[in-house]
């Protein structure tokens, strides 16, 4: 298994070669942190990881799998996940908890609820008593939250990062649907604070995927635009999104980068391949009944219905590759066995009316879009529930062309939304590609005006996000006729396209409510400085989660400025006269526009955000030129000319805002439901580590009794020692079986640390039996070629070659003494060693002789270095003959010939020697694989270090 993750990371590097500028690159002051998405789907979880150094990769759970199902369960006080939990779930169907994520931010009243219960009987669901959301009871005293639960399984996706990237890790991208409102991504939020992790971004799910394919398919992005249509069809819900790819270039930064924007969405959310599995696990059970084994209904039974799913979950799978396939179920329910062949004939005919609307969300998806299936380069799919057969030929039979299967059904949403994750993280650069989402809800402003003359208040609607604009982006709204307190409502809003059915299932309609408070004293307070009033703005953002934001609220006038005039021939007054001529006539303008606006108007921000700060000021003059002159203030002609200038001033508003939705936790409650979590975790932490604990002991035990039956390890003990380690382990194995009241960890712990100290004694002396010939070879070998080293060395002498005088005689004396005195010590010791019994304590050691290479190897490299820094005497030629004659260069310095060869000759033989030494297993420190060393001068001490 370990093989094929190696395997499928070699596979991938070429392609994240291309896809990342330098990931895991450490920017400067950044902690390089490993990073992790969660693509957390109702029926399975899969979490990738970007580690320093390590390519983006899905990592494995504990049973070396790259995805886990997205269930826990809790049995006698033990809390479990994944495939644990799916048995535990068939056992007592009531104590483990999935398909949850729907569930998120939903009221104990909302039609997803009720579906849940229809399809799950065995849960006992009922309402918090201050949100009304909705609580699982296990017990009278054990409830959980769906926030809850759900932090619980992100705590493990974390823990199953860390384990793949051995790194802590806090921040994260999490997957969501792309028809969650904002009480579910708000609920979502929330559960990962609980599991104390920080939330970079929520990407829809369709997003993940298409930035995943973008990624990859970099080099075939170009500056026209390439529409492309994401299928997806997952356990519990079937979308559609329609994407553009195409190269953009930014106005403000002038960089061109790749932009994937999704234009139309269409969904299902109750169309997946949880419903082929419950038609198939109703069918089993009315077969079952009809079989009249037992008077017992099979569906009143919890246990019988969870083996009844189980089986009709296979059954699916298979049947997707097979035409016919047995159901087989032992002891299903009183002791009667289950088999029953069913047919892929069968299972379309039971599911006759769910393929017409496989098709629902791809056509709402193009709807949406505006655009037709001929200018779709390609429809896409990816999700489990797209490999049943009868789903892709529906689909095909509507688009008449082949569908793309060139992406990881189960993995592309994960692979997208890490290659997000080391985006927004600060400690890693990737290359930039830009993901811009659409709003699914329509957002609108709704609020009370009254027109005066004694006529009814009237209600204003305006749209605020539209269907389908994009996000991440920053909105205003211009109040202009209000002048006391007032209120508005952001609510959800141009609903039509949706089923009644859908729009009850998004339950709260009102989003926010924003009270605006002390408007009038506000405005009174300025009366006197305004000269034109502009209005009360409302600032407005949807982040790049799809959250939405009332971000300030605040009081815009223009008022007069006097300043003094500049010289009337600089060029700095020119320019300011043609600047305030134009800022004169797009007042003039706006004033115009404003004239019979009653009404309050929308803008978008150009990439800029709004603006806050108190008395905000920018220059505009009034909308006649004849203003912008200079004229006498109170009647007084000044020394100085005066001009008067228009400033805008923004004042904060008082406002309060109230969500409308289902509140997520918060609160007194969000402090109980930490602590809850913060409990179970401990106990789990304490559980596992007693477990391990227990093990560890265990497992030394063993090995200490069965080495002591092999003769290499038994002779490498002492009869007493032997006896003492035998009678100590059957003591602890008697202990460690026997009921032990209340066992802590340190309890087994301690008893590890005893048993391997006594252990560790003939342990040792096998390792050193084992690892000294090895070692011995080595420093022979080492001794074998400093001494070919020291021939070499001996002619490069003042006495025995005058012109190639690398070393003095006492660096080669002291070389000799090195070799003489290590060969006759390694032949004293290891015939000292031979005389000894394998159960004697060590004399030679492995680390003895590793001292000793340390000491040759440093003496031989010290000479090595010498050789290579060293430069012959440049002797004067006095005789030089005309053609060899060089001629000097501009400089005025004449360029002097090294002797012939002679260098090179003297670093030939070093380099000679040193191939032969042995290699001691050292990395080079330097850049041509030499280590590295001190220089030393040559023997006249002439070569400064600066040249070495």
């Amino acid at each position: 298994m370990l093989s094929n993750q190696r395997r499928r990371s070699a596979s991938l590097l070429p392609l994240l070669t291309v896809a990342l500028l330098a990931m895991a690159t450490q920017l400067p002051g950044a902690n390089a942190a490993a990073v992790m998405s969660v693509d957390l789907g109702t029926e399975w979880m899969k979490v990738g990881v970007v580690s320093p150094g390590v390519p983006m990769e899905i990592a494995l759970n504990r049973e070396s799998k790259r995805k886990t199902p997205a269930i826990l369960a809790f049995r006698d006080n033990i809390r479990t996940f994944g495939e644990d939990a799916q048995t535990i779930g068939i056992r007592e169907p009531s104590a483990a908890y999935g398909y949850l994520l729907d569930l998120l931010g939903k009221t104990i009243d909302n039609p997803v609820v009720d579906l849940y219960r229809k399809r799950f009987p065995y849960y006992t669901i009922v309402g918090d008593k201050e949100r009304n959301t909705v609580v699982f009871k296990k017990s009278d005293t054990e409830e959980f939250s769906v926030e809850e639960l759900i932090a619980q399984m992100l705590v493990k996706a974390k823990e199953y990062a860390q384990e793949s990237t051995q790194q802590q890790i806090a921040e994260c991208v999490l997957t969501v649907p792309g028809y969650f409102g904002q009480a579910e991504r708000e609920a979502l939020l929330v559960a990962a604070q609980l599991a104390n992790l920080k939330v970079l971004q929520l990407i829809n799910d369709y997003a993940a995927v298409a930035l995943n394919y973008g990624v990859f398919h970099r080099g075939e992005i170009n500056e026209t635009a390439q529409y492309f249509l994401f299928y997806d069809m997952g356990a519990y819900k079937t979308s559609a999104a329609v994407v553009s790819y195409q190269l953009v270039k930014d106005k403000q930064t002038k960089e061109t980068n790749p932009v994937v924007q999704v234009l139309g969405v269409g969904y299902d959310r109750t169309l997946g391949g949880l419903e082929i599995q419950l038609r198939l696990r109703d069918y089993l059970a009315a077969e079952f009944n009809a079989l009249k084994k037992t008077k017992t209904d099979v569906t009143t039974s919890p246990r019988a219905l969870a083996k009844l799913f189980k089986e009709a979950g296979r059954l699916k799978n298979v049947l997707s590759a097979n035409n016919d396939h047995y159901a087989q179920i032992e002891n299903l329910l009183e002791d009667h066995d289950f088999k029953l062949q069913v047919t892929r004939e069968k299972l379309e005919e039971l599911c006759a009316d769910i393929w017409p609307r496989a098709t629902k969300p791809l056509e709402d998806a193009l709807a949406t879009s505006n655009l037709s299936l001929d200018v779709i380069n390609q429809v896409i799919l990816f999700g489990g529930g797209t490999r049943v057969p009868r789903v892709q030929e529906t689909i095909k039979q509507l688009i008449k062309q082949e569908l793309g299967k060139n992406l990881n059904a189960d993995e592309s949403a994960t692979m997208g939304a890490v290659y997000k994750a080391a985006d927004l993280s600060t400690g890693f650069k990737v290359k930039k590609f830009i993901v811009k989402d659409a709003v699914v809800f329509p957002l609108q402003v709704t609020f009370e005006r009254d027109p005066g003359d004694g006529a009814a208040v009237k209600q204003v609607k305006r749209a605020l996000f539209a269907s389908m604009n994009p996000y991440p982006q920053k909105k205003v709204i211009t109040f202009n006729k209000h002048t006391d307190d007032f209120e508005f409502f952001v609510n959800y809003g141009d609903l039509e396209r949706f089923s009644a059915e859908e729009v009850a299932t998004i339950g709260s309609l009102n989003v926010t409510r924003v009270q605006l408070q002390r408007v009038k004293e506000l405005m009174d307070s300025v009366k006197s400085d305004i000269v034109e009033n502009k209005g009360i703005k409302a600032y407005f953002y949807m982040d790049d989660s799809g959250i939405f934001r009332c971000t300030g609220v605040e009081y815009v006038y223009d008022k007069q400025k006097v300043e003094e005039e500049l010289d009337e021939d600089s060029t700095l007054s020119k320019l300011g006269s043609t600047i305030s001529k134009l800022f004169a006539k797009e007042a003039e303008k706006a004033a115009n526009g404003d004239a019979n606006g009653d009404a309050p108007t929308t803008e978008q921000e150009a990439g800029e955000e709004a603006t806050n700060s108190k008395n905000e000021e920018s220059a505009k003059p009034s909308g006649d030129d004849a203003a912008a002159t200079a004229a006498p203030i109170d009647g007084k002609q000044d020394a100085k000319n005066e001009t008067i200038k228009l400033v805008t001033i923004k004042s904060p508003v008082a406002h309060k805002t109230d969500l409308r939705f289902t509140a997520p936790l918060s609160g007194a409650n969000y402090d109980a439901s930490q602590s809850k979590l913060t409990g179970i975790n401990r106990v789990e932490e304490e559980r596992v580590r007693l477990e391990s604990s227990f093990n560890a002991l265990e497992s030394h035990i063993i090995e200490i009794q069965q080495k002591l039956e092999e003769k290499p390890y038994a002779d490498c003990a002492t009869p007493e020692e032997k006896e003492k380690l035998l009678s100590e382990c059957s003591t602890l194995a008697e202990w460690l079986y026997e009921d032990v009241e209340n066992p802590k960890a340190e309890m087994y712990e301690n008893k590890l640390a005893a048993l391997k100290k006594l252990s560790n004694v003939f342990l040792a002396r096998h390792w050193e039996h084992e690892e000294r010939p090895d070692a011995t070879k080595a420093l022979r070998g080492m001794i074998d070629g400093a001494e070919k080293f020291l021939t070499t060395a001996q002619n490069l002498t003042k006495e025995a070659n005058p012109e190639k005088d690398v070393f003095t005689q006492v660096e080669i004396d002291t070389l000799v003494k090195v070799i003489d005195e290590t060969h006759t010590w390694l032949k004293t010791e290891s015939a000292a060693q031979k005389k000894l019994s394998r159960s004697a304590d060590v004399r030679l050691t492995v680390k003895d002789i590793t001292d000793k290479m340390s000491l040759l190897d440093r003496e031989v490299k010290y000479l090595v270095n010498k050789i290579k820094i060293w430069k012959p005497k440049v002797k004067p030629d006095k005789e030089k003959k005309p053609k060899e004659t060089e001629s000097v260069p501009a400089g005025g310095e004449e360029e002097v010939p090294l002797a012939s060869g002679s260098g090179d000759d003297a670093a030939a033989a070093a380099s000679e020697a040193q191939a032969e030494a042995p290699n001691t297993g050292k990395k080079p420190a330097t850049g041509e694989g030499e280590p590295e060393v001190t220089a030393t001068p040559d023997v006249d001490g002439k070569t400064p270090h600066g040249e070495l």
